[in-house]
């Protein structure tokens, strides 16, 4: 279904309308995959069960397309195109018979030589792009897909090695279409953090690193299929970089009427429950009590059961980070239900007290998850809604919607370690909103002063 027919609720409207203007400008994926014997049978279940989980959430994401084509390569003694261009959206079939014909390479015996796969790796980069050039040629798609192709090589040798024989390899190659190559370097739990290239692999002379602007990355990740996962899910965040996203407008200095404009970029860091309507028990809608209460059948006149969550972790309060919460928080209190008779809601009332009390005393929150009705698997997804349960003075506890592990998305804090030039600094504090509340920080310590 074309994005643009697609219906968009009020709810998550704005959000679709700011990424739809952005997402058109997705670079086409290719992955190639080095499946050389031996490192192939360390890596094999964890890439393709990572690759199972991410293209089974990317074929399902409503909303503007994120991934517009994707290709997938397999180097092994050979090179081997597994899947041509396809559109992700609604061919989790062909997809899911391409892994397992990925998974079933076999990763016994070995392969003499490095350069061989170099070699290797270097034609699958080259065919990857010729392919592209013609399917922007003989289709459609140059109207609605980027012309720009990212690549990402997946391997498990020394990722500095194979970084520059693909610089040496593709130095002379016409790379204007290519956005980006990312080299991905999967290690062991004993080789995490190492890289054990040869010395002459390491080194490079100036005029053997691409030329033409194209950007080449080595990344390093953990032998898992969460660490795999968060590479591939890179893919789903908008990619354009040619305009910022937002300007903050904050007071000007002293007397001046221009605002000082600080200009940002945005990042998802989740991806929206609303945008999987085949997991309904992902809680896609948050706005009310009864967007929370179970998914259930029943007349019109009959009541939905209670919702049911169990507790399934202890939490530090200081140890949750807002960016993982969504959704509006529900107030929690002890229930007034006139069904329940006199002891049995005096002993409730007791034991909601206590909770309070625990979670309060103790500085902890509760980690809660959808109990699963029974003979049911969530729309078929395994994936259940999550949430925090936080104290409050009062007697009633705040629930908060908090994103479950299959729709995180990759984002890095980058922490400063230099402080800001004086002058930016001058620039930010003199504003009059920062000035007020400056002096009625002042004011408030000084009434203390005279109060003691």
């Amino acid at each position: 279904m074309d994005n643009r027919k697609r219906p968009t609720g009020s709810s998550n409207s704005g959000s679709l309308v700011f990424w739809s203007s952005s997402f058109p400008r997705q670079p086409a994926r290719v992955l190639i995959v080095e499946a050389l014997p031996p490192w192939w049978s360390e890596t094999c279940t964890v890439l393709c069960d990572a690759l199972d989980n991410f293209l089974s959430l990317a074929c399902s994401l409503d909303g503007p397309c994120r991934i517009p084509l994707l290709s997938l390569y397999a180097v092994s003694r050979q090179q081997e195109c597994l899947l041509p261009f396809v559109q992700v959206r609604g061919n989790l079939a062909r997809l899911h018979s391409c892994v397992e014909e990925l998974r079933s390479i076999s990763g016994e015996g070995c392969i003499r030589g490095a350069a061989r796969g170099g070699d290797l790796l270097r034609q699958a980069v080259l065919d990857s792009l010729q392919q592209f050039k013609q399917y922007i040629r003989h289709t459609n798609a140059g109207s609605q897909t980027s012309n720009n192709l990212s690549v990402t090589v997946v391997t498990s040798q020394p990722g500095r090695g194979t970084v520059h024989q693909l610089e040496r390899g593709l130095r002379d190659a016409d790379l204007m279409s290519l956005k980006r190559l990312l080299v991905v370097q999967i290690d062991n739990a004993g080789d995490w953090g190492q890289d054990t290239s040869s010395p002459e692999a390491t080194h490079t002379d100036t005029e053997d690193s691409l030329m033409l602007g194209t950007e080449v990355d080595l990344q390093q990740v953990e032998s898992s299929v969460v660490a795999v996962e968060m590479v591939l899910k890179a893919w789903l965040q908008e990619q354009g970089g040619d305009r910022e996203h937002l300007h903050l407008l904050l007071p000007s200095p002293l007397d001046d009427l221009i605002p000082v404009c600080v200009k940002c970029d945005m990042q998802e860091c989740l991806i929206s429950p609303a945008l999987i309507p085949v997991a309904p028990s992902l809680g896609v809608k948050t706005e009310s009590v009864r967007d929370f209460l179970p998914v259930t059948k029943m007349s019109a006149n009959q009541s939905p059961p209670p919702q049911r969550l169990k507790a399934i972790k202890v939490l530090r309060a200081d140890g949750v980070c807002q960016s993982v919460l969504y959704g509006l928080p529900l107030v929690i209190r002890p229930t007034t239900c006139w069904k329940l008779d006199w002891d049995e809601m005096e002993t409730n009332h007791g034991l909601f007290h206590a909770l309070c009390h625990t979670l309060r005393s103790r500085d902890l929150f509760l980690l809660l998850q959808v109990e699963p009705p029974q003979k049911s698997a969530a729309g078929g997804s395994g994936v259940y809604s999550h949430y925090v349960l936080q104290p409050s003075p009062s007697l009633s506890l705040l629930l908060k919607p908090v994103v479950s592990r299959e729709l995180l998305l990759p984002f890095s804090l980058p922490v400063s370690a230099q402080d800001p030039a004086p002058n930016t600094m001058q620039i930010i504090q003199v504003g009059r909103t920062f000035v007020l509340s400056s002096q009625i920080t002042e004011l408030k310590s000084r009434n203390r002063d005279i109060a003691s």
